[in-house]
């Protein structure tokens, strides 16, 4: 944060306060109104915190009506298509691109911690098979600090950094034999020959029966799956792992936290009612019908995938995601998959039609990567695992910035109060 001389002046009854100004690196200016109530005596209103700071950052960064996206200072399209998942954690992490040795050493440190403690496979036992991935999930990481009582005290620095490489490092094979529980099949452990996005492939889709060989043009997709939802600003779940963090809670209550949080359909859930929606369309000749409602201010139905409430022009994500997703098409083809044909054909639609570009209602990363995982064979309950998995890092890296934060405060929101005032109790017999 950059202080500057310039100050904001609120006049209130009659008095009026100098609030200090500060200018970001990038981004408008942000009024300090950390001693309004103590000069003046009132609370500012802002349903939602859209327009307010409520940290100090220096990992990402977003300027949605220029549709820019940027992590540590690099852009996310060039991230995704130069760099892989973990050099993108690495960054995240800790600020810069990691050297030659640097990274080595870090997909080593994961690598070796991909294993869970075995007696939290009874914790799956426990779930009826028909649980949500996203559920169990909860529950798993958030009986992590059961488990691994080394690296729950914040602070101790080296416990955070052994928490940080244990939650990268094992949240695939939590999610992995979350989907493996619900459907019924054993348990794959993970192999430490394998890059962290084919180890998670093999994890879902291999079984002990037969061999099971990873595509790289399917684990590459993976893999930028993964680092295009590693982390964006201070979202809802985000924000909801910062709240946990300032009481002080220990690093996978936190996390767990952030997961609950992106369970909700209005966050973590767009990709999978975009296939939703795809399979409600059904077939490509319906497709017209579709537009026609999409178009008519009467009709609730919306095009899921299109448009994004950040971005105003363009979501710098979906270009590098349409791409892996024509890859992930021409190798599996669409022939035999209707939602696949229909969501090809729902793309060059839109695309072609004045209306969606006049509205810059285009593709987002949540229609393309929701095009690839059902491709790959994903049902979608597990659509928002694989975020939760993917948003794993940033959850962290903005957890670790907060504790390493000597300005941090416990969050404590204020309220616009509109209850009863002070009443007398009255006996339950005169009532």
């Amino acid at each position: 944060m950059t202080d500057s001389q310039k100050t904001a002046t609120l006049s209130y009854n009659g008095e009026n306060y100098e609030l200090p100004v500060h200018t970001p690196t990038a981004g408008p200016d942000v009024i300090d109104i950390r001693k309004l109530y103590n000069q003046a005596g009132v609370f500012t209103f802002d349903p939602g915190f859209t327009s307010t700071a409520a940290c100090e950052s220096a990992i990402t960064y977003i300027d949605g009506d220029k549709g820019v996206l940027l992590h540590r200072g690099y852009t996310i399209g060039e991230l995704a298509e130069k760099s892989h998942y973990l050099e993108v954690c690495y960054l995240l992490i800790y600020g810069e691109l990691p050297s030659a040795t640097q990274i080595e050493d870090f997909e080593n440190r994961v690598t070796n911690h991909t294993m869970l403690h075995e007696q939290m496979m009874y914790f799956f036992r426990g779930f009826r098979r028909d649980a949500h991935p996203m559920a169990v999930m909860t529950g798993v990481v958030g009986a992590m600090s059961a488990f691994y009582h080394d690296s729950i005290d914040i602070s101790d620095p080296w416990q955070r950094e052994v928490a940080t490489i244990r939650l990268i490092a094992k949240m695939p094979t939590i999610a992995a034999m979350a989907y493996k529980y619900t459907i019924g099949q054993p348990f794959v452990y993970p192999r430490n020959d394998l890059d962290y996005a084919s180890n998670f492939l093999r994890m879902c889709f291999a079984v002990p029966a037969e061999n099971y060989e990873v595509n790289p043009i399917l684990s590459r997709a993976m893999d930028r799956i993964f680092t295009l939802h590693a982390d964006h600003e201070q979202n809802a779940s985000t924000s909801t792992v910062r709240l946990a963090s300032s009481s002080g809670a220990n690093p996978f209550a936190c996390i767990a936290a952030g997961i609950a949080c992106l369970w909700g359909p209005a966050h973590g859930g767009a990709n999978q009612a975009c296939l939703e929606m795809l399979q409600e369309i059904g077939t490509v000749d319906r497709i017209p019908e579709y537009i026609a409602r999409a178009k008519d201010k009467n009709d609730p139905f919306r095009l899921m995938g299109f448009g994004h409430r950040v971005y105003k022009n363009f979501d710098p994500r979906a270009t590098v995601m349409k791409q892996s997703a024509d890859e992930v098409l021409d190798l599996l083809g669409v022939e035999n998959n209707p939602i696949l044909q229909v969501a090809k054909e729902l793309e060059k639609a839109a695309l072609a039609d004045p209306y969606f570009a006049e509205k810059k209602l285009f593709p987002n990363v949540d229609f393309y990567s929701g095009i690839i995982l059902e491709a790959m064979g994903f049902p979608t309950s597990m659509f928002t695992p694989i975020f939760a998995l993917s948003r794993t890092v940033g959850w962290i890296s903005q957890w670790k910035e907060m504790i390493e934060d000597p300005a941090m405060k416990i969050g404590r929101p204020r309220q616009l109060y509109t209850g009863e005032t002070a009443r007398d109790y009255v006996d339950v017999e005169d009532r």
